[in-house]
């Protein structure tokens, strides 16, 4: 494969199809530096044209309570008290950045994702 810079769709098609059959080159070879210089190609081009955007904060605590499996009462050591608790995750309230804190440090949710307006 002639490996040129990724500018289009087709482009970024034909180089994804590329790096699935060199899936098992082995590194040090031409194949495998073909696999590592396509890969960060599409890296490349993948953080221009494909930005995914961050969740919402109040849906990431929510996630995040899931995936820990927590309750609402469980959050008041970072939220405040039960009242505070549902007012945030009712879209009600604001997060403070007391709150954002502890939140990042104590659920380790990323500080970037609770920072931003929520959404409803």
């Amino acid at each position: 494969m002639d490996i040129h810079p990724i500018e289009t769709e087709q482009d970024y098609d034909v180089a994804l199809a590329e790096v699935e059959r060199l899936m098992d080159a082995d590194p040090d070879t031409p194949e495998g530096d073909n696999l590592d210089i396509l890969v960060t190609l599409i890296e490349a081009y993948e953080a221009k044209h494909h930005v995914i955007d961050l969740p919402d904060p109040i849906e990431a605590i929510k996630f995040q309570m899931e995936q820990m499996g927590l309750s609402r009462k469980e959050l008041e050591p970072f939220i405040g008290s039960r009242a505070r608790v549902a007012e945030v995750l009712n879209y009600k309230r604001h997060l403070s950045l007391e709150m954002i804190r502890r939140l990042h440090e104590g659920l380790k949710i990323p500080a970037n994702v609770l920072i931003q307006p929520s959404g409803s």
